[in-house]
Order: structure tokens, then sequence, then C-alpha cells
């Protein structure tokens, strides 16, 4: 009996390290299985970062080459617009940044209101008398009736003759007086006339003119 518990225990002892043996091994293995399950996470991460630089740069640079050409262009079609509205006012007697319009108005309406003038003199076939701040002449006869409506507006040196052909078309009459040359366009009732110096080129001056009224006589 003795040798067989020798016996039994002798095989009990091997078992149960054959049996920790395999154990020990799937735990080693199951501890370094979590480490390389970490690193492809921060591989996947990196690649979202590149994507989103570069989207913003087109954008902004795309519309700077859109309002470069069309500069010249509205820059013409501005100067015609406004010498145009210089002949539709020139129809009712009346130039820009004045209330008193040719064949309609009594310089005596104009004193009321404006003042006495600067300058007043005698030319041509009638007085003129000259407003520096407001940079308007007005021409009237004997009866105070005012005949010619002259604008020395700063905004009319930037036309040369081209410019105003362009917009307005040929001149019906063009004359020269001393250095001034003198673009006359039929406006209605009226004559606008367009004054450029040989000097500079550009405007000097407009004329807005009644032919009917310049009479040097009392009116009535």
């Amino acid at each position: 009996m003795k040798h067989n518990q020798q016996k039994r225990g002798f095989y009990s002892i091997p078992l149960t390290a054959a049996l920790l043996i395999p154990l020990s091994l799937s735990a080693c293995s199951s501890n370094a299985s979590p480490q390389p399950e970490a690193s492809p996470t921060p591989a996947a991460s990196a690649t979202t970062a590149p994507t989103a630089a570069p989207t913003p740069s087109p954008s902004e640079t795309a519309p700077a080459p859109s309002t470069a050409p069309g500069g010249t262009g509205n820059t013409d079609s501005k100067a015609s617009a406004e010498l145009k509205s210089i002949l539709a006012l020139a129809r009712k007697g009346e130039v820009k940044g004045s209330e008193f319009a040719a064949s309609t108005d009594l310089f005596d309406e104009v004193e009321q209101k404006w003042g006495k003038p600067d300058k007043q003199e005698s030319a041509g076939k009638g007085m003129y008398a000259t407003y520096s701040k407001q940079k308007i002449t007005f021409g009237f006869n004997k009866g105070m009736k005012i005949f010619d409506v002259r604008s020395y507006a700063a905004s009319l040196n930037q036309y040369n003759a081209t410019t105003v052909k362009q917009a307005l078309g040929e001149p019906a009459d063009t004359t020269v007086n001393g250095e001034d040359t003198i673009y006359t366009y039929p406006a209605g009732d009226f004559q606008l006339k367009v004054v450029i110096p040989e000097s500079t080129g550009l405007v000097d001056h407009i004329s807005v003119y009644s032919p009917q009224d310049a009479k040097n006589n009392m009116a009535g």
C-alpha cells in the first residue's frame, strides 16, 4: 500500500508542473498582446492633419484677378455717363452746381440768394459775374436775364477732346479763340460749349449758352 501511494505522489508532481508550464506561457503571450494594438491608432490620426491645411489658400487667391480687367472699361463708361448728363442738363439751360438756368432766371435772383459776386465785368454782349466758391459764372443782359451759365468745376478737368467726342460725338461747330478750342454741341434751345485750352489739353470750363437771350438790350 505504501508503495502505491509513493508511486501516485510521484506522478502527481510532474503532472502539476506540466499543467503550470502551458498556463504560464499563455499568460506571457496574453501580457504581450496589448502592446502592438496601441501602435496603429496614432498612425491613422496622423493622416487627417495635412488634408485640412491647403484648402483655404486657393479660395483666398481666387477673387484677386477678377477685379483687375474691368478697371479701364468702368472708367470710360463713367466718363461717358457724366458727359451725357452734362448735355442733358444743358437742354434745360442748367449746369451742375447751379440752381439758376439760362433764359429762365434773372441775375437779381442770383444776388438775392448767393449775394454779391466776387467779380463782375463787361464782356461780349453783356455782363459776367463770377462766384468763386461755387465755381460758376453768369452772363446776363441789360434786362438782367441770364443768357450764359458757365461751370469751372474741378471734375471737368479730367476730360480731354477725345473723351468728349467719344461720349457726345462730333461737335456741330469747332472754333478757336486765342489758345482755347471751343467745341459746340446743340442742346435744344441752348448750346453746350466745351472749352479746352491748348496748354493743358483738358476741359477748362463748360458754357450753357442761350443765343436768343444774348442781346444787349432791356428785357421786354
